[in-house]
């Protein structure tokens, strides 16, 4: 996908976000898969996550101060848990990824930022926070009862993405045992129809490819089933072959999201 895909692919998700909040009885609602957690923390999470971003675009780094990336202060008071608050976000998280969408945009994609990856731009940006906005809304729609369904090719975006951040370098630097992820025969596919990923831990770094060739272990499923199995939000609907012990241990040791 491209940067603009992914801005536009922001305000989509952010909108479908907001409907599914039209679903809660109350933002109290518990996220099971973001645990201690409640929808109107999940939510302000992601409207913050915008807001920062758009900080990122204008400026090239994120503002000192985050409040958002932990919520859990937000919708502890049943006043706050009533119709009005539930318009109120929905208005508010829609705003937030418009104007980050539109930040984005007068920016273009090539604006240098501080983050440790290589060539780090406003590119970068607008993937991830297109990415995060997808699978929080995921998040959501699970806690509610609402039926997920995402484009097969935001899905394989989203899988390509997820392995590019987790075979980073500076993992191993800032958590030295991820290195014990690394050994003989190690090797994971994750198989959708479309496509195939290769994790290949057999060497000196986590790798990843796509291709279908044979390893230690296969997880298979639609693509959007393997990106929420990858983000550990659920499991049902994919089926692992061969070396399930190997799986577990991966996915445990590479987590993020």
């Amino acid at each position: 996908m491209e940067f603009e895909q992914h801005c536009a692919l922001i305000v989509e998700q952010a909108e479908l976000l907001g409907a599914h909040l039209t679903r809660a009885e109350d933002l109290g609602q518990a996220v099971p898969s973001c645990p201690g957690w409640n929808v109107g923390q999940l939510v302000r999470h992601v409207g913050g996550a915008h807001r920062e971003a758009t900080v990122v675009a204008r400026t090239g780094a994120a503002p000192p101060e985050d409040e958002f990336r932990d919520p859990t202060h937000w919708y502890a008071a049943p006043a706050d848990r009533t119709a009005e608050a539930v318009d109120e976000l929905t208005g508010w998280i829609v705003d937030g990824a418009h104007e980050l969408a539109d930040t984005l945009r007068a920016a273009g994609p090539d604006v240098p930022i501080e983050m440790p990856v290589d060539d780090p731009t406003t590119r970068f940006t607008a993937r991830r926070m297109a990415h995060e906005t997808v699978m929080h809304r995921a998040d959501a729609a699970l806690a509610l009862g609402i039926r997920y369904e995402l484009a097969p090719a935001v899905a394989a975006d989203g899988i390509d993405e997820w392995m590019e951040l987790g075979a980073l370098p500076f993992h191993f630097e800032v958590h030295p045992w991820m290195r014990e992820l690394l050994g003989p025969g190690r090797t994971l596919k994750f198989a959708a129809p479309e496509q195939a990923w290769v994790v290949d831990l057999t060497g000196d770094a986590i790798r990843w490819r796509h291709s279908d060739e044979p390893t230690a272990v296969t997880v298979r499923g639609s693509v959007t089933d393997l990106l929420l199995r990858l983000y550990k939000r659920s499991t049902g609907k994919t089926v692992a072959e061969g070396d399930a012990g190997l799986l577990d241990y991966y996915l445990e040791r590479v987590s993020f999201g």
